[in-house]
């Protein structure tokens, strides 16, 4: 990913948060086919300085048993992102020297791949993953409200991933590189289009 020094977010700290907050990532693996991708929700965990990413795939997908072992896979997660007018820059009426550009946020994290088929790890990602993104709800859903032969016809129905995350990129390109009445412009104009609404305006600000 091509990233000038005014866009570059390189904090583990910062980039960690954002792929907790937007964990469905494109999961590119190299196949004897070719490139493959798949959209997956992932689960990071940072256990003694090492990070990992943990998610599933249907075994109906053929990825886990075609992607190289020797090849290192790569997560793409996105954030907020939105096309920018040059008609927000108050810049444009003093010289006009403005095109239209997209800011956008996002994270690269490449590492080795690995498949799991084990159950008891399976049970466990599952339910950690679960426990995540039903916390916000008043009524939590948790996987031992389903049946248990339910539950482990389900878990026999899915491979496991984990990626070892050796090396990691970010990317936030939030109009860094204007002034700043041109980024208020930008932050503004967004708000009066709508859409993308608050999370695009948020970023530049």
């Amino acid at each position: 990913m091509y990233v000038p020094a005014h866009f570059r977010e390189s904090r583990p700290e910062v980039l960690h948060d954002f792929m907790r907050r937007h964990p469905l990532a494109a999961v590119v693996v190299r196949t004897p086919q070719g490139l493959e991708a798949n959209h997956v929700p992932l689960q990071l965990s940072v256990e003694a300085g090492i990070a990992r990413l943990r998610g599933h795939v249907a075994r109906a997908n053929p990825v886990w048993r075609q992607a190289l072992p020797e090849e290192p896979a790569l997560a793409i997660f996105t954030g907020a992102d939105a096309y920018v007018s040059p008609s927000w820059y108050p810049s444009k009426r003093v010289h006009g020297k403005v095109v239209p550009t997209w800011n956008y946020a996002a994270v690269h994290a490449s590492g080795p791949v690995r498949f799991v088929e084990d159950a008891a790890w399976l049970r466990v990602l599952v339910g950690e993953l679960t426990d995540a993104h039903e916390s916000r709800r008043a009524e939590p859903w948790k996987v031992e409200d389903a049946p248990g032969d339910y539950v482990g016809e389900m878990l026999r129905a899915i491979v496991g991933l984990e990626i070892e995350v050796r090396e990691l990129a970010g990317k936030f390109k939030a109009s860094q590189n204007r002034e700043a009445r041109d980024r208020e412009g930008v932050a503004a104009g967004f708000a009066a289009d709508g859409v993308p609404g608050p999370a695009a305006g948020e970023l530049v600000r």
